[in-house]
Parts: C-alpha cells; structure tokens; sequence
C-alpha cells in the first residue's frame, strides 16, 4: 500500500493538513492515536510505566495522567528515552497492521515523530507540515494549555526545522492563507494518487 508520511513539528497544523486528506477518502492513521491505544488501562506497556514512575502516573488508579507524564520525561532525558524504548516498537508493529488493511488508494500516516522514529521507514513518501517556530510556540501553548518551557522541551526533543525540511519529499507551508494550501494540497493528493496506481 502506498504511504505517504505526514509530519511537521507540534503546533504546525497537521491535523488540518490531514483532515484534507481525509476529506478525499483517503485513510489517515494517526500515530498519536495508536500511542494513546498502546498504554490504554489493562495494558502491559501502562504496567510498566506504573511501576517506573509510580501510582502518581495514574488518574483514578486507572488511567495514564499523559500531561504529567510528559511534564516528567521533558525534565528529564534518561526518562524519555526509556519510555521511547517500551512504546515506539508497539506503536510501529499497530502502524504496520492498519496500513496492511487500509482499503483507500493510499494511506496518510500522521506521525509527529516520523523522522525521529522508525516510522520513516514505512512510508513511500514524506510531506512536511512547515511553519516557523515562533507560530508553532504559539499555536501550541493556546491548543495544549501547557508552559512555554515544556513546548520548548517538546521542540527541542524534535528534529530541527532545517532537518525535517531537508528530508521531505513535499512541504507544505502552513501559515499561508487556508485557500492557497487547499489549492497545493490538491496538487500533491492527484500527485499521490498517480504514484499510488504506478505502485500497484
């Protein structure tokens, strides 16, 4: 199946850019979703983020308390990378096995960490959400309602801009006006759908 990989730095749009794509039919696996699903309560990945951080890491007793969570893995480096270590492999084996099954013409796999993952490597094709840091800073502060230090936390924690614009294969460039993006975005989904057909 051919995919195309969506990413962009956090606050960069992408759950717009990806709802165009949905608007056409096409099928969007959101990876974000996929790592709410791999530490739902009952699951052995919430187990053993438990027993590493402790009952404080659960609302209820129940539930991952997520903003904690990344309140504490932004502090602290050692912390991230370990639970990057426990989730991204199930994140990646649940992305394989809904791109097996998706039935549209291609597949859009929205992944913020498509770069600083493996989930790369699943895809055909990249298309980069751009925007420039200081609107990401912004959008992402009024959208999460977190502290600026843990949004720089998380952006730092990223791929630079640079980077991720040198490995795109497209880029959209999100802080134009919503017309003049919906008229590029229709040019890369007819590009998308003819490399789709060439694939098959």
């Amino acid at each position: 199946m051919f995919t195309v990989g969506l990413t962009g730095g956090i606050g960069s749009g992408k759950t717009t850019i990806a709802r165009f794509f949905l608007d056409q039919n096409i099928e969007v696996i959101n990876a974000d979703e996929i790592a709410r699903k791999v530490v739902e309560p009952g699951t052995g990945a919430l187990s053993k983020i438990q027993e590493r951080f402790g009952s404080e890491i659960l609302v209820n007793g129940e539930s991952l308390n997520r903003a904690l969570l990344r309140e504490k893995i932004f502090k602290d480096t050692s912390q991230r990378i370990w639970l990057e270590k426990l989730l991204h492999p199930l994140i990646e084996e649940e992305i394989t096995n809904l791109i097996v099954v998706a039935v549209s013409q291609y597949v859009i796999l929205e992944s913020p960490l498509l770069f600083e993952t493996n989930q790369h490597k699943l895809v055909n094709r990249t298309l980069v959400v751009d925007v420039p840091p200081k609107v990401q800073l912004e959008r992402a502060m009024s959208r999460d309602g977190a502290s600026e230090a843990t949004i720089k936390a998380i952006m730092d924690s990223q791929i630079s801009r640079v980077d991720r614009i040198s490995l795109a294969d497209d880029i959209i460039d999100n802080e134009q006006n919503p017309q003049s993006v919906k008229t590029r975005l229709k040019k890369f989904h007819q590009n998308y759908l003819n490399l789709a057909n060439k694939n098959d």
